[in-house]
């Protein structure tokens, strides 16, 4: 009989692809330059690839030159969840969904004003709904 370790594993294979699996359960991260939103200038709304939530409005994207989406505050706190990261040595903030507690990516204290944040979002974990 599988452990309910197991079976929330299985579930979550079955409904994300090999890559979205890798980063949002596994905690991986997409080459730079390489996702689909990175260079995406349409209006609409960021949401989690796991399990739809809304997470950011492209009305907070910015360029910030590193090869990821990145926003400057979520839709709303309590749509994201942070967590403190110690991996590879180093001390960062990961960013989580707060619904299904995928990994997104990390947020970092060198953005713009108003936040001065900088939530570094890897692609693969989102989907993307335009404006019509």
């Amino acid at each position: 009989m599988k452990s309910t370790e197991e079976s929330i594993k299985d579930k979550w294979k079955k409904i994300l692809t090999d890559e979205q699996y890798y980063i949002l359960r596994q905690k991986g991260t997409e080459s730079p330059f390489t996702g689909k939103y990175w260079n995406n200038h349409k209006k609409g709304i960021y949401k989690c690839a796991g399990c739809g939530t809304p997470l950011f409005d492209s009305e907070t994207k910015f360029d910030s030159g590193t090869g990821w989406p990145s926003f400057y505050e979520p839709i709303t706190s309590d749509s994201i969840e942070n967590k403190s990261d110690l991996s590879y040595g180093m001390v960062r903030t990961e960013v989580l969904c707060s619904k299904c507690q995928g990994h997104l990516g990390h947020v970092f204290n060198d953005g713009p004003k108003p936040t001065n944040l900088r939530y570094c979002i890897n692609s693969v974990a989102l989907d993307f709904n335009a404006e019509d």
